[in-house]
């Protein structure tokens, strides 16, 4: 479907700058799902971990080399030896779940396998997530449907552009919901999956 509002130049910006603002509501969505829990390690799992790297919230992924040799291990080799136990804290103190151990120079992260009871936790915290990405993108085409009665009420746009345009911003705002709703189900499926 061909854009109205990319052919009325009073809402150029406004079309790019919705769409600009659901993507990255979507792919921030998408990284809250990556670094869930399910049955299986994944060096996605500690994407959401910060560990205090000299006063500066650093990602544990920057703070060393992350992989999964096994399906149920993650292993982190710090670049800085000095931050072992740090990184270790940080994985400890998180709320996963997940109880690192060290040697000094690598920090081996068992990932056990999920309860039933811990499944449906993460399935919960998940819905959370997804309800707030949907609150932020109705937030977007509140924002959206504003600039269009604000160009309509300074004469910009005309009635019928202005009744277009925000039919438009609530198909774009249907199609991005939908679009989160999906990834949400394909990840509980794949959560609840024993």
């Amino acid at each position: 479907m061909a854009s109205v509002m990319a052919n009325i130049e009073a809402l150029k910006s406004t079309h790019q700058e919705l769409r600009a603002r659901m993507e990255k509501t979507v792919e921030d969505f998408r990284a809250n799902l990556l670094s869930a829990r399910t049955g299986r390690a994944n060096v996605h799992m500690l994407d959401q971990i910060r560990v205090d790297y000299y006063g500066t919230d650093t990602p544990v992924a920057q703070m060393g080399q992350v992989s999964t040799p096994e399906p149920t291990l993650i292993l982190v080799q710090p670049y800085d030896m000095g931050m072992v136990s740090a990184i270790e804290k940080a994985i400890r103190t998180s709320g996963t779940g997940l109880n690192p151990m060290t040697d000094g120079k690598v920090i081996r992260v068992p990932v056990p396998p999920m309860t039933e009871e811990r499944r449906r936790e993460v399935v919960k915290q998940l819905n959370k997530t997804l309800e707030d990405h949907k609150t932020a993108i109705r937030g977007i085409r509140r924002d959206g449907n504003d600039q269009i009665k604000k160009a309509a009420k300074d004469k910009l746009i005309s009635g019928d552009d202005e009744k277009r345009a925000t039919e438009e911003v609530q198909q774009l705002t249907d199609a991005e919901i939908k679009r989160i709703e999906d990834l949400f189900k394909a990840k509980e499926k794949e959560v609840m999956t024993v």
